[in-house]
């Protein structure tokens, strides 16, 4: 047998030997897993008891030092009770008859979004990997491509997001007209790539060189080493990017909304509700409730992405 006959095969252990390939053991898994939930359950608890005991104990006009208020009034109006704002999710959003409870009009609009978020996300993932692809493999490119990248996240969305809007509004593809959703989803996918981007980065620079020489000793071309050793190793800092690129894809669809004026997401009904929190101010924070469960639905969906790349999880890093 020739070199060249045997390299695929030196070629897939070597693979085996330097990849991150570890299972970890299933019961201390499964302990880490009821710990994060135990933990959760308990930062939500504090959370709680931190709102209430502030109400409780601080004086109804808030913290006042030097004639600025540093911490806010504890009064329904400005705290309603945490019990009174999850009462207020069963009731009608309105008092016209047949007005669907509130949580269903959170739910449905969340939904909205969290679709919206989905495509910006999917978006940010196929232009942040193409991004990292190219830095990885030209060191030119990270030079020059690397600065733009960072300084493209301190352009406030705010101010960005009605320019989108107007391009969009400007283009038309074969007669089918721009929508202003995909607006959103622009703006989604423009908080998206960034995380995924450096993340995958780090992770597609972090095997060895010794790894990576012996690749080469054996004949292996970019396309094969890129396959079996970078990104497996690059598994542990992306699942983390992955999910930072999730937060924030929804963080951005919920600001789009609000600047665009698109009607139907969440971003929409937090301002409508906000209008009305004088006179009924547990309502306005039915649409935050839902805000925050679409990050915690776009994170931990990333999870099932990780159980199905379990084997490459050695030692999952902060991206």
């Amino acid at each position: 047998m020739t070199r060249a006959d045997a390299a695929p095969d030196v070629v897939t252990a070597a693979a085996r030997s330097t990849s991150v390939t570890a299972t970890r053991p299933a019961g201390r898994g499964g302990r880490r897993r009821g710990a994060a939930w135990l933990w959760g359950v308990v930062g939500v608890a504090a959370v709680i008891l931190l709102w209430e005991g502030y109400k409780l104990l601080a004086p109804e006009d808030g913290v006042i030092v030097a004639d600025v208020r540093i911490l806010p009034r504890t009064t329904d109006l400005a705290m309603p009770h945490v019990w009174d704002m999850v009462v207020r999710l069963a009731e009608p959003v309105t008092r016209q008859d047949g007005s669907p409870p509130l949580w269903t009009a959170v739910a449905l609009a969340a939904l909205t979004t969290l679709g919206i978020a989905a495509a910006g996300w999917l978006v940010g993932l196929v232009v942040g990997m193409a991004l990292a692809l190219v830095m990885q493999r030209w060191r030119l490119a990270e030079w020059g491509l690397l600065p733009w990248i960072i300084l493209s996240q301190t352009v406030p969305l705010i101010a960005f997001a009605p320019i989108v809007r107007s391009w969009g509004s400007r283009i038309e593809i074969a007669g089918a007209q721009w929508q202003d959703w995909m607006s959103v989803a622009v703006i989604a996918s423009y908080l998206a790539f960034f995380p995924i981007a450096v993340g995958a980065l780090r992770g597609l620079q972090s095997p060895e060189r010794l790894h990576a020489e012996l690749f080469h000793t054996y004949s292996a071309g970019y396309w094969q080493t890129l396959w079996r050793l970078r990104l497996p190793a690059a598994v542990p800092y992306l699942l983390p990017a992955l999910r930072l690129g999730a937060a924030n894809a929804v963080v951005g669809a919920v600001v789009a909304e609000v600047s665009t004026g698109l009607q139907g997401g969440i971003g929409r009904l937090l301002i409508q509700f906000a209008g009305q929190a004088s006179g009924d101010p547990a309502k306005a924070w039915g649409p935050i409730f839902g805000a925050v469960a679409l990050g915690l639905i776009a994170a931990g969906s990333i999870a099932l992405l990780g159980v199905i790349l379990k084997n490459y999880r050695r030692g999952e890093v902060t991206a």
